[in-house]
């Protein structure tokens, strides 16, 4: 029994073939099924084993019946076995991408040239680059004629085209990209998540200033409509990046908080408008009223206030 492929190859590829079809027709969610179940374990270490008992048996078998042949068969069987393997289909592809000649019929194309020794062959060009030559050949027709004969299609419109392209797909990422976020592209944020990750922010690094209510200590009173440096998501933003009126105000966090948790973090203080703190600060800055906000209308129907008249008439004689 002959096999071309060795022991410590077949055994490999069946047991990594065994393992993928395990991995794929077992069901472990995100995890491995080999680590999901534990049982899988010992179920490719017994496969490794019967794959080894295997491989031993056949061995033993082909030994049982190499006994049994007559001694000039032995000797056939030892010599084909022992035979190399060669790669006829590639070489046989290899001489006929090359043309090339062997050493030994070089002098049927030595040519009479000699420079001081050294001989010229008549070598042909390799068939795979004169086919790559008139391929571009046939390339550098077909782009003449589509796109300077033909035209309606130049560099200038791919161009355009390519630009038009890149800004769809940087605008798809900005939105995906929370951390792209700045002061002039920040919005509100109302998602439960968003706010609860803003508090935990706040509860870590700003209660010391501001109390856990917004109430105000060191920092301002955050929960009124006076504002030092504006209200307002972007202006929050800001204040949080960049950070407080210089030698009294808030240090900047743009250093220690990604763009996103600053957003997440001025959204919940916002929160605290119109709440009621144990121990609100007095009020600092202005009242800040937000300049896009739409205007109020007036009620149509308001009663006029009527001109109060004197009923008192003054008998005359």
């Amino acid at each position: 029994m002959i096999t071309k492929t060795p022991w410590w190859i077949r055994i490999p590829v069946l047991f990594f073939l065994i393992f993928g079809l395990m991995e794929y027709f077992i069901d472990s969610g995100d995890q491995p099924a080999i680590i999901a179940y534990p049982v899988t374990q010992l179920f490719l270490l017994m496969v490794v084993m019967i794959l080894i008992a295997i491989e031993l048996i056949l061995k033993s078998i082909e030994n049982v019946m190499f006994q049994t042949l007559s001694p000039a068969a032995q000797a056939r069987y030892l010599a084909n076995k022992n035979k190399k393997w060669e790669w006829t289909w590639g070489k046989e592809m290899y001489a006929k991408l090359t043309q090339s000649k062997a050493v030994e019929n070089e002098g049927e194309i030595i040519l009479d040239h000699n420079y001081d020794g050294i001989k010229e062959l008549d070598n042909v060009l390799p068939p795979w680059w004169v086919y790559m030559f008139y391929a571009t050949i046939i390339f550098g027709v077909v782009y003449l004629v589509r796109f300077h004969i033909a035209g309606g299609y130049d560099q200038e419109l791919e161009y355009e085209q390519e630009v038009a392209a890149a800004k769809i797909a940087i605008e798809e990422y900005k939105k995906n990209a929370k951390d792209l976020v700045d002061a002039s592209t920040v919005a509100l944020l109302t998602e439960a998540s968003d706010l609860k990750a803003g508090e935990k922010i706040f509860q870590t690094n700003c209660v010391a200033c501001h109390m856990a209510d917004g109430g105000g200590g060191i920092g301002p009173n955050l929960t009124d409509q006076y504002w030092i440096l504006g209200g307002g998501i972007s202006n929050v933003f800001n204040t949080i990046s960049e950070g407080g009126r210089d030698g009294k105000g808030m240090v900047a966090w743009k250093n220690s908080l990604k763009p996103n948790e600053i957003a997440q973090v001025a959204s919940y203080v916002l929160q605290f408008e119109g709440t009621t703190p144990a121990n609100p600060k007095d009020p600092e800055g202005e009242v800040w009223i937000d300049p896009n906000a739409p205007a109020e209308e007036k009620s149509t129907n308001e009663t006029p206030i009527e001109q109060a008249t004197d009923s008192t008439t003054v008998a005359m004689n």
